[in-house]
């Protein structure tokens, strides 16, 4: 499948639906939502079999990737702040979160991915540090991306999952039904 060019223009998700996915341990998509679906612009017989990465759009570091990976590998869940681009090219920021699902000899066997719209002052924020990165990346590599992510989250005094949860996490009500809603798909998909 021919990779979109990027077309600048976002895509406005609705804040009180999510897109979801299962993927397996390669990130080969099992599941999406109906959401996922309309939001990507793939219908979903493209989608299921395909790499979760059809979606990765170019503007995103590749240091971020890494991090989620070594994260969810590992079986730790971790909160990341996501560009991706749709089919057609048009582009959208959502706050990602995972489960991980394990067999019954505990392996991980595959992902659950929860996403949801990224407030504007989210994007504004991370959207700097992205390119800061991704200009590293293109002058140098992703491990002296990662070395210039792990200096700018010590000068705050945090870790990349204090970072994400404080400038990302839902909190008050919409914390509340976000975590339902996590349940629910756990349940469902299990």
């Amino acid at each position: 499948m021919r990779r979109p060019v990027p077309t600048g223009r976002e895509i406005k998700l609705d804040s009180t639906k999510y897109l979801v996915s299962k993927t397996d341990t390669a990130g080969k998509i099992l599941y999406a939502n109906d959401y996922f679906s309309e939001i990507s612009r793939y219908r979903r017989y493209e989608l299921i079999g395909a790499p979760h990465n059809i979606l990765r759009h170019p503007d995103m570091p590749k240091a971020i990737f890494y991090l989620m990976w070594q994260h969810i590998k590992i079986g730790r869940n971790i909160m990341a702040v996501v560009k991706n681009m749709a089919k057609n090219g048009d582009h959208y920021w959502v706050i990602t979160d995972f489960d991980i699902k394990y067999d019954d000899e505990g392996n991980i066997c595959n992902y659950l991915a929860f996403r949801q719209a990224a407030p504007k002052h989210v994007v504004k924020e991370i959207d700097k540090l992205y390119k800061a990165l991704l200009e590293i990346e293109k002058n140098y590599n992703m491990e002296t991306s990662l070395e210039y992510l792990e200096g700018y989250l010590e000068e705050r005094n945090m870790n990349y999952d204090q970072f994400i949860e404080e400038l990302a996490k839902p909190k008050g009500i919409s914390g509340v039904i976000f975590a339902k809603m996590k349940q629910f798909f756990f349940n469902k998909l299990r």
